[in-house]
């Protein structure tokens, strides 16, 4: 076992316990939040210089898949504060990292939505923000905001080719974020995942990087010059595998254990529910498969300091695109499968339902993002940098 994974396997049974409280808070419950800093987890995939491990994607993706079977939520918000402070930690100039992460011992979490929905006047020294974001994940604790917003120069968007706007990410003290409570939802309701907006908020310019980087100020391993994309990627693909692995290995604990009204043998015992069982078991080994050769064999590419081309981008999105596609079919499976327990309001089994058909919803891993990957892949588009 790696050593993010091991920090993430010790959690297990103070994540149980604190599931529900989760749920009832609709963020994540301080004595998780507290866990996470104690195990030293909520730093792990930082550069060294902010207190991480850089454990290579591998690790990554197996503690991703580990939270998400160990709860969704404690998962979901994993994959949002993590690649958070790694990005920040990498790609801020350097008084940006010395005012975010070293005047605060690298004790820092951070949450929120990178998507531009923001405009950022350029003035000296920086920038005047505004905009308003919706779904900023594990906010609900985090002592800084990320906002991905547009460049404006003298009215004008700032451009980085013909076609192509600049895209950044800022972040911001919370006590200068406005929070709205409108994270009331069907699944995921643990990640506090609330909306928020500023108005005319002055953020200096070493406190935002462009969006899509990979040229890292800080962070050896080859991840960071692999850019935000991937590490959110490799988040999205193993929170989807971890929440179905969850689903299948209830499903079948309950198979061998019970029976079916009228029946007189376990559920286990029925040849449509091996056949079931043997398809989506394999499905899912072989998504978890695709996912792991995609990032370690780009990793591996930079790693050899050759260029994270297009094409390799393109297979790390398809491959977490296709393992969310192919979790939701598990999970949809084991939750018929499991008959009416399945419906018990605030289980572990209804509650990862409830939070795949959430998280699966995502604009990351969306229709519109395979057409890109297809097109890529296909020859018909030379790049599409988002990916």
């Amino acid at each position: 076992m790696s050593t993010c994974y091991k920090l993430a396997v010790s959690l297990r049974d103070q994540v149980e316990a604190e599931a529900a409280t989760s749920e009832k808070l609709r963020t994540l419950s301080p004595a998780l939040v507290t866990a996470l800093w104690d195990s030293g987890l909520m730093t792990a995939l930082n550069p060294f210089e902010a207190g991480g491990t850089e454990p290579d994607f591998r690790d990554m993706i197996e503690t991703f898949i580990e939270m998400a079977w160990q709860d969704s939520s404690f998962g979901w918000v994993g994959i949002a504060n993590f690649p958070s402070a790694f990005a920040a930690g990498a790609y801020l100039p350097d008084e940006g990292f010395a005012e975010v992460f070293e005047a605060h011992d690298n004790h820092v979490a951070l949450g929120g939505h990178f998507a531009p929905n923001g405009r950022g006047e350029a003035v000296d020294g920086g920038y005047r923000l505004s905009g308003s974001w919706s779904f900023g994940s594990g906010t609900g604790h985090a002592q800084y905001i990320a906002a991905g917003f547009l460049p404006i120069d003298d009215g004008n968007l700032r451009m980085v080719s013909e076609t192509q706007p600049e895209l950044r990410v800022a972040f911001l003290p919370r006590d200068e974020v406005t929070f709205t409570d409108g994270w009331h939802v069907q699944g995921l309701k643990g990640t506090g995942s609330f909306d928020y907006h500023f108005e005319d908020v002055f953020v200096p310019e070493y406190r935002t990087f462009p969006l899509l980087t990979c040229d890292p100020k800080r962070g050896s391993a080859p991840s960071f010059r692999m850019g935000l994309m991937a590490i959110t990627g490799a988040g999205h693909a193993g929170w989807a595998l971890g929440t179905a692995k969850s689903m299948l290995d209830d499903v079948k604990e309950l198979a061998l254990t019970r029976s079916r009204m009228g029946d007189a043998s376990v559920v286990a015992t029925r040849p449509t529910f091996q056949l079931g069982y043997a398809h989506h078991l394999a499905s899912w080994r072989a998504a978890r498969l695709l996912v792991l050769d995609a990032y370690t064999a780009a990793e591996a590419t930079v790693g050899a300091g050759e260029a994270l081309t297009p094409s390799l981008r393109a297979d790390m999105r398809g491959a977490a695109i296709h393992a969310t596609n192919v979790s939701r079919q598990c999970a949809e499976w084991a939750h018929l499968a499991a008959g009416t327990v399945a419906i018990r309001e605030g289980s572990r089994f209804e509650r990862a339902f409830r939070d795949i058909y959430t998280g699966t919803q995502h604009a990351f891993i969306s229709e519109r993002v395979t057409l890109d990957v297809a097109q890529v892949s296909l020859g018909l588009l030379a790049d599409q940098p988002s990916l």
